[in-house]
């Protein structure tokens, strides 16, 4: 390539975890493994949902689409990864590394408004519960997903358009394993002004507010359920939490800890490492989480294991 700017580059080369040769069989199937048992996970949960006819509720709808979603968001990553790795190669072409981008926002930002739906399903649940199925009614609960989904797209969009202005370097180097879009605009040679006001602002408005949205559900669901005279009662209450709030902290967590590690250290590569949590692990976690911690959900698993299991 030549040397200045390159207005139309064709290629970016993603650098992965680690350069070492002897590490990167052990990626491979790490990250395989990972990526298999999210994708079985996530889809197990989804087909136990719409098998069993009793998890037709509003909070199982919402989960059954958290899990298509974390397929979704693993299946947008891991693949060009792996694929790399097998055949020693570090690139991704211009379209696939801007494609990537929109994908992963857009994908991030529905688990992020899925998360937002699932503690208002719970709010309603416990603090309104003679009311729930009038305020949780199916229509509502697909027109939650539906504006969510639009809100994650036109985010995205918007992102991945005002990258397409951008002029880059000779050095197209990601130190990642996929393209992310903070790593685009430190590699660009023309002003990300415009770029980083967009981030920041959508990133406060996307992040922040349902963020808030969450404290604030949970907040008055804590305030109802101590009113709660029995400790069983309680203790059912807290339950039916205790999953979502595992996933919101793995969520939230280890996203904003791929930001504060970001700005607190000049390492990419730190930073690559710690996005793992919020890319691959949370997703793979997810199934688990509430599988294991749910009755119904566990019994619904079993009986799609024995179904599938009698027809093989």
């Amino acid at each position: 390539m030549t040397s200045g700017n390159l207005s139309d580059p064709t290629e970016f080369l993603l650098l992965g975890l680690s350069e070492d040769p002897e590490l990167q069989p052990l990626l491979f199937f790490l990250f395989l493994s990972m990526y298999l048992v999210s994708v079985l996970g996530n889809l197990l949960i989804i087909l136990a949902i719409l098998y069993d006819f009793h998890l037709h509720t509003p909070m199982y709808f919402f989960l059954s689409n958290l899990s298509f979603v974390d397929i979704c968001f693993t299946t947008t990553t891991i693949p060009k990864m792996l694929v790399n790795i097998r055949t020693h190669s570090k690139s991704i072409t211009y379209t696939g590394c801007l494609t990537q981008i929109c994908f992963v926002l857009t994908f991030a930002g529905l688990e992020n408004g899925i998360l937002v739906m699932m503690a208002f399903d719970r709010f309603v649940a416990i603090c309104h519960p003679l009311r729930y199925n009038v305020i949780m009614n199916p229509k509502l609960c697909r027109l939650l997903v539906l504006l969510s989904f639009l809100i994650s797209v036109l985010d995205a969009l918007l992102h991945t358009l005002m990258a397409l202005r951008l002029s880059f370097c000779t050095d197209l180097e990601i130190p990642h394993f996929f393209c992310e879009l903070a790593h685009i605009l430190k590699l660009a040679c023309s002003d990300i002004l415009i770029n980083n006001i967009l981030v920041y602002l959508v990133t406060s408005l996307l992040g922040v507010i349902p963020l808030s949205g969450i404290i604030i559900s949970y907040t008055q669901i804590v305030s109802s359920v101590l009113k709660i005279p029995s400790a069983g009662g309680k203790y059912k209450a807290f339950s039916i939490c205790g999953s979502h709030l595992i996933v919101v902290s793995l969520f939230y967590g280890t996203g904003f800890g791929v930001y504060l590690s970001s700005a607190a250290t000049h390492s990419s590569r730190k930073s690559a490492i710690v996005s793992v949590m919020y890319t691959v692990v949370t997703p793979m976690m997810n199934p688990f989480i509430y599988s294991l911690r749910n009755k119904d959900m566990m019994g619904a698993l079993r009986k799609l294991i024995s179904r599938i299991s009698y027809f093989h």
